[in-house]
């Protein structure tokens, strides 16, 4: 509170002088009556300020491509992330060419068309032909960009039963993920929240043959080249599953189901293999090496070295830990993965022990 008034005393002082200053100025004698009106010199000058205005935006944009180009998610490990990337490729390039025409036109126009006491301001009261042009290009522009995204959409939400899915539950909660495999049946049990007891963390229905088989585990495997379901609860609050190197990204929303379709095309051995992927790791090594020279001289216990991981992360902020809700996600061959799923235990051999 005393930090709000304080804050509060200055701005108020700040008015009283700038209140002041404008009292002192209407007292000077032998004004004359054109002083505020703005002459040759003073246009001139914005003008040009204008012009260099617009140069100094392209050259800061251009800077940060340069500076920070690099942060950006390499190619995208899914094949409907193809077609999102595709899609975000096509919007930004028309953002980025709408962006700068639109700026170069209006800082241009300002510098040409700046005042001079010797030219008189011309003014159309109404042209219908430019109020049509800049009316239906974008019109145009945006609904050929909706109906393309529509398109994209709908093909990646349609699952094909004929490819013959592997059903995967996604089970947030506050703060942690469980993933739940359909067992050879294929069928994921049915689940409730209010059967949530014991180490049946999940509310899997016990009742229901089909979840017999079903298997929870605590790290997300995924077969590469192989479609995969995911069915989304969320036990609390309003989650969202993000796994951003898939393009993936679906609400957990308490109460209801939801669910996303995904087919992943790139092994996480694969990945760490990329050149972007080995360029990010290499930079965060160096930095978490920087730091850790830190916190030896400290005495406190050294930061692990970075070695890259699909993540499975929480992109809403559902809570004071919002921030290390995540689940390792790793994609490899079928025949790892059967292998894998092979040793984890059944939520009825889980029951027992």
């Amino acid at each position: 509170m005393t930090a709000f008034l304080v804050v509060l005393v200055i701005i108020l002082f700040g008015v009283a002088v700038w209140q002041m200053n404008k009292v002192f100025q209407l007292s000077k004698p032998n004004q004359s009556e054109d002083s505020e009106l703005a002459t040759n010199d003073d246009n001139n000058t914005q003008g040009y300020l204008m012009l260099g205005f617009v140069f100094f935006i392209y050259g800061l944009l251009a800077y940060c491509f340069w500076k920070w180009g690099d942060v950006l998610l390499p190619e995208a490990a899914s094949e409907h992330g193809l077609e999102i990337d595709q899609l975000m490729l096509i919007t930004m390039a028309l953002i980025f060419f709408t962006g700068i025409l639109t700026q170069w036109l209006l800082h241009y126009f300002a510098f040409v068309y700046r005042g001079d006491k010797d030219k008189k301001a011309l003014f159309y009261a109404e042209n219908h032909k430019l109020e049509f042009i800049w009316t239906i290009i974008p019109v145009v522009v945006l609904a050929a960009l909706i109906i393309y995204g529509l398109f994209t959409w709908s093909d990646i939400m349609t699952v094909d039963e004929d490819d013959d899915p592997i059903v995967v539950e996604l089970y947030a909660y506050q703060f942690a993920w469980k993933a739940r495999y359909a067992g050879a049946d294929n069928t994921l049990g049915d689940a409730n929240v209010r059967l949530i007891e014991g180490v049946n963390q999940l509310g899997v229905d016990m009742s229901d043959p089909n979840a017999q088989d079903d298997k929870v585990v605590n790290e997300l495997h995924l077969p590469v080249g192989k479609k995969v379901l995911f069915k989304m609860r969320s036990q609390d609050v309003l989650h969202s599953a993000f796994m951003p190197h898939f393009r993936l990204q679906m609400n957990c929303v308490p109460g209801m189901i939801t669910q996303f379709g995904m087919t992943p095309i790139t092994t996480t051995e694969d990945m760490r293999l990329n050149e972007d992927v080995i360029a990010k790791v290499a930079h965060i090594n160096e930095i978490r090496t920087e730091k850790n020279i830190e916190l030896v001289i400290n005495g406190d216990e050294a930061l692990e070295m970075y070695e890259f991981d699909y993540l499975l992360l929480c992109n809403k902020i559902c809570g004071s830990n919002h921030f290390n809700m995540q689940m390792k996600v790793i994609v490899e061959s079928e025949d790892e993965y059967n292998a894998w799923l092979a040793e984890q235990a059944t939520i009825v051999e889980t029951l027992k022990k």
